[in-house]
């Protein structure tokens, strides 16, 4: 039987064990390390010998855990339209509806939600998350640990930097530096981030 661990027993998690199924996994094991009635990750590991996909949302906590686990899976949607000449680190995530066009670069433990599109030579770092419904122009980079909030559109040619935040519904027309929340539209900088 075709077993997965699931790091992360959330809402976003139930999603990914969805994928999974979907992607030939017969037996889903949720691990989570906060809620009594999962596996944690150090029991998972002793116990079993199968490949782990994430089921965390959140950028920091998967960078933090990620040199814990030995076998990362990668997952993509079977609804998913993912181009030639695209590149997926492990570990990362392609949801439903996404739409990934050619010479695409996905880094490491990235999470490409629902419905989002990321178009041309596009460069994505890794443990990013791109939230569903974003539109990611051509030529565009995203910067490591970053998270593009729901909704929001970045023109072509930016770069947004490490660990920064784009709040939803945002439309990012200039480049946004490193360690910052921007949003809004066009998108401008609230604070930096510690």
């Amino acid at each position: 039987m075709k077993t997965i661990g699931i790091y992360g027993a959330s809402g976003h998690g139930k999603v990914v064990a969805d994928i999974a199924k979907l992607c030939g996994y017969e037996k889903v094991i949720f691990i989570d390390d906060s809620k009594k009635e999962y596996i944690s990750l150090q029991e998972y590991q002793k116990k079993y010998n199968y490949p782990i996909a994430w089921g965390i949302g959140d950028n920091e906590i998967r960078s933090k855990k990620a040199q814990l686990i030995k076998e990362f899976v990668t997952l993509i949607h079977p609804k998913a339209i993912v181009a030639d000449k695209v590149q997926i680190g492990e570990g990362s995530v392609v949801m439903a509806g996404a739409i990934i066009n050619p010479s695409v670069s996905i880094g490491k433990h990235t999470i490409i939600n629902t419905a989002a599109i990321v178009e041309h030579d596009c460069i994505i770092e890794d443990f990013v998350h791109i939230a569903p419904n974003c539109s990611l122009a051509g030529s565009v980079k995203i910067g490591k640990k970053s998270f593009i909030g729901i909704g929001s559109t970045v023109i072509q040619n930016i770069s947004i930097g490490h660990n920064s935040i784009i709040g939803a519904a945002s439309l990012v027309l200039d480049n946004i530096e490193d360690n910052v929340i921007a949003f809004g539209a066009p998108a401008k900088i609230y604070k930096k981030r510690n």
